[in-house]
Parts: structure tokens; C-alpha cells; sequence
């Protein structure tokens, strides 16, 4: 079974965490007021542009904003106008956000701000890129032409429990010694059990993300391993690919997938910019609402 990439009909939601510049990096605070403070800029992400662009009106907000650029040499910010107010960040809200970053990625590297980063005016924008432009120049470099996708994998727990008491040896022994003096009562036999059993599914998990990853190591520039969620996946990974990667990068996520067939089911998607693999993000904090 071919293992389809998803974007729309799953969407994944990202950039609701700001990561952190160092505090001589760190743009100045720009306060968020209330509603009647007036109009703001609603910051998406930065790109690379000596040249004015525009990405027509699906700014945020439902109100069809323009998305424009605001530049600083040959960087720009991604922005529209909106109400200066905090974005709650409802999964409707988001994926207004994503949809942004996703026309712009089409054609260009774009470092993504985090959700709900809102300036008061292009001016301000244009000191905060001029005050990290190393930085962010070195990040688009680094980045250029390069995509992330994401991979989750989950298996049955219980069926692969059942695999183990049938194929794992010492497992299989001690249960059927349980079996055969009916011991099913005995507490501690029992918690023994359950002790090797998890044991067992712990290696059997890392020897299978350790194939997974073997298999996608040449096709892809970098990796990043995040915490599974929920006790049947496996696991949960982010992959940096180069633009003329992807069909090679798709074709190797089928072909491991195929290899363990039912045993286990893999969840990919994307493409996404590199939100993984970007170790600089603007962070604003909230100044109090007035």
C-alpha cells in the first residue's frame, strides 16, 4: 500500500512555539494593546528579496488583507495590516497563518516567525531586520532550497505484545510456565511479565526506527527526532530535503513502508518550511494589554 503525503486533508498545525535569539539578538519588545490601540503588521516569516512582492489578499484575519514585503537590503519580512490585537490561536487561526507560509514557500526559503507576531508599524520590522540581519542571513543560506517533511510512525501495541509472546524466547518461555501452573493470579509473575514484555517493545521499537531512518538517511540533508505521542507511536520525526529531493525522499518513505507491510503505519506529510531545523526565530513578548 502506497503511503500518501497529506497536507490538506490532515493538516498539521506549526509555529505556535517561538524559539529564542540570544538577548543581544532579541528585537525590541513591541507591546500588544487592545483593539483601539489601531492598525499593526502581522508577521509571517522572512524571506530573501532585494524586490518588492506581494502574494495577494489572504492575509490574516478574514478581512483579505495584501501579504506584502518589508525589506532591509536584500531581506524581507512577509506581512499584512490587521487590528493590533492578540490572535487567539484556534486551529482556524493557524491555519490562516500556514496558508501564508505555504504560498510563499512555493518559490522561496522563507524562516517562519511564530504564530500571532504582530509589529506596530513597517518601520519597526525594518529595525528588527536590520538588528538580526546576520543572523537571519545565515539561516537562509543554511536553509535555501531545502523542505521539511514529517514522518510519524505507529504500530498495534497489543498485536505486536502478541508477536512477542510468541516469537521473543524468553518471553514466550515465562509465559507458558505462567500458562501451565496457572499462575494468572500471581501478582508478581504477572508485573515480571509486563517488565519484559515492556522491555522487549522498547528495543523492538528503537530497531525499527533505526531501520526507518537508515533507509532515509540518503535522501534526505538532516533529521530531527521529537517525542512520540501516545503510547502506540513509535515514531515522530522531522526531515530537511533539498527541493530536487522530494520525489526520491517520497519514493524511499514508500519503499520502507512497504517492507513492514501491516505491522506498521506511517503518517507522512508535508511539504513545511524548515520549522524544525531553524534554530533563530524572532521572539516577541507580550507587553500588557492597555
Amino acid at each position: 500500500m502506497k503511503v500518501r503525503r497529506t497536507v490538506d486533508a490532515e493538516r498539521e498545525v506549526h509555529a505556535l512555539e517561538p524559539s529564542q535569539l540570544t538577548r543581544a539578538e532579541r528585537p525590541q519588545l513591541v507591546p500588544v494593546a487592545a483593539p483601539e490601540a489601531g492598525e499593526g503588521r502581522y508577521v509571517y516569516g522572512v524571506i530573501q528579496a532585494k524586490d518588492s512582492m506581494n502574494f495577494g489578499k489572504i492575509g490574516m484575519g478574514g478581512t483579505g488583507e495584501m501579504v506584502y514585503t518589508v525589506h532591509h537590503g536584500d531581506i524581507a519580512a512577509i506581512v499584512s495590516k490587521t487590528p493590533v490585537f492578540i490572535f487567539d490561536p484556534t486551529r482556524e487561526n493557524a491555519l490562516a497563518h500556514e496558508h501564508v507560509i505555504e504560498t510563499v514557500m512555493k518559490a522561496q526559503t522563507i524562516i517562519p516567525m511564530s504564530f500571532g507576531t504582530v509589529f506596530r508599524t513597517d518601520d519597526d520590522i525594518r529595525e528588527v531586520l536590520k538588528s538580526i540581519y546576520a543572523s537571519l542571513k545565515d539561516v537562509l543560506k543554511q536553509m535555501a532550497n531545502k523542505l521539511e517533511f514529517g514522518l510519524k510512525v505507529t504500530w498495534d501495541r497489543d498485536q505486536i505484545i502478541e508477536e512477542l509472546k510468541r516469537g521473543h524466547e524468553d518471553i514466550h518461555r515465562f509465559h507458558q510456565e505462567i500458562t501451565r501452573k496457572h499462575l494468572q493470579s500471581t501478582y508478581f509473575a504477572r508485573m515480571q511479565l509486563g517488565r519484559m514484555i515492556d522491555k522487549a517493545l522498547v528495543e523492538r521499537a528503537a530497531e525499527y526506527v533505526r531501520e526507518i531512518y537508515e533507509a532515509l538517511r540518503p535522501v534526505c540533508v538532516a533529521s530531527r527526532d521529537n517525542k512520540p505521542i501516545g503510547d502506540k507511536m513509535i515514531m515522530n520525526a522531522a526531515f530537511l530535503i533539498h527541493r530536487d529531493k522530494e520525489s526520491d525522499f517520497d519514493e524511499a518513505v514508500n519503499k520502507i513502508a512497504q517492507r513492514f507491510g501491516d505491522r506498521l503505519n506511517f503518517k507522512y506529510t508535508g511539504p513545511w518550511p524548515p520549522y524544525n531545523f531553524v534554530n533563530i526565530r524572532l521572539k516577541l513578548e507580550r507587553g500588557t494589554a492597555t
